[in-house]
């Protein structure tokens, strides 16, 4: 068999570990493949079509010119509310360049994380379907709006290209590639030993909506708090509306301009996250949680956790449970 060449781009930026990440992986699955008798051969380089490059952070990597490879990885690079993305992009031409270059003489390209924004720079995911970090999953599709993105997604591939969510799911796509290459038992053992989850499926329930930059105004952001104080109240679009002094239709047109939602969608992703961290860090019964963020009926709060989180409740604290509370 011929070595699966997988070259990764390192840039000036980004993060180490996603450069590493993947070949780090890829060879403890060439010892599980050589212990079962099917040898895994991978060629790995990283790859720069810089001579010096910097990682977020601080180390700096060894690099070779950029050459021919079967995969290209792209790893992803520091972004946070403060950072002038089109600057970064602006400064990365040069990478982004050699994705497209190494693209056409048809080379399949992965995104990890937020290196999703430098291939869709490359205009490689026009019309693609394609995945990112949750966290900003809608700034990405603010700035392209001709991807069709599923940020619930872990890994998509489409065509060629391969866009992962955030960080760790650079093992998830690991895994497949591994699956691909040398079948679900090198891959199941690889993910043993190395301590990754083999069986996640989305990043829904990894996503904190406190944790999204907030885009509203002053008016969105006042109704947002005050429903905040208020979750286990039931809705009431027209008293809310008197609260603000305002009518619904102005109340209605005023947060949904500014937050880009209803006030009701607010509420829901609200008692979700409060939910969310009572089932983390509380003994309270699933029953007790739906009437503490405003529920009465459990089936129906069940519903719609299961809409924002992909999991039930019973489900969701099995897996993130941090330690028992006496409520």
């Amino acid at each position: 068999m011929d070595p699966l060449r997988v070259g990764v781009l390192a840039y000036p930026g980004c993060f180490a570990s996603e450069v590493y990440g993947v070949p780090d992986l890829l060879a403890m699955a060439a010892h599980v493949a050589a212990a079962q008798a099917a040898p895994a051969v991978h060629e790995v380089t990283v790859l720069s079509p810089r001579r010096r490059v910097v990682a977020a952070a601080g180390p700096v990597l060894d690099v070779s010119a950029v050459r021919p490879v079967d995969v290209l990885i792209v790893p992803g690079f520091e972004l946070s509310p403060a950072v002038d993305l089109d600057a970064t992009l602006a400064r990365l031409g040069p990478e982004v360049a050699a994705i497209r270059a190494l693209t056409a003489a048809g080379t399949a390209v992965v995104s990890i994380c937020v290196g999703a924004f430098l291939v869709a720079e490359a205009g490689l995911l026009g019309g693609r379907e394609a995945t990112t970090s949750w966290l900003f999953a809608d700034r990405f599709a603010r700035r392209y709006a001709d991807v069709r993105l599923r940020p619930e997604k872990l890994v998509v591939s489409d065509r060629g290209v391969t866009t992962t969510a955030a960080f760790s799911a650079m093992y998830d796509f690991a895994l497949r590639l591994i699956g691909e290459q040398h079948g679900p038992r090198v891959a199941r053992s690889t993910a043993r030993i190395a301590l990754v989850d083999d069986a996640r499926t989305s990043q829904t329930p990894y996503a904190d909506p406190a944790l999204v930059p907030a885009a509203g105004e002053e008016f969105s952001l006042g109704v947002k708090r005050w429903l905040d104080r208020n979750l286990a109240e039931r809705y009431d679009l027209s008293a809310l509306a008197r609260e603000f002094h305002v009518s619904t239709r102005t109340l209605l047109r005023r947060f949904g301009d500014e937050a880009g939602e209803t006030p009701l969608g607010y509420l829901q992703t609200a008692r979700v996250r409060r939910a969310r961290h009572l089932l983390e860090t509380t003994d309270r019964t699933v029953a007790r949680i739906a009437a503490d963020v405003g529920y009465r009926d459990p089936g129906a709060f069940s519903g719609v956790f299961v809409r924002h989180t992909g999991q039930r409740p019973r489900d969701y604290r099995a897996r993130f449970r941090r330690r028992a509370w006496r409520a």
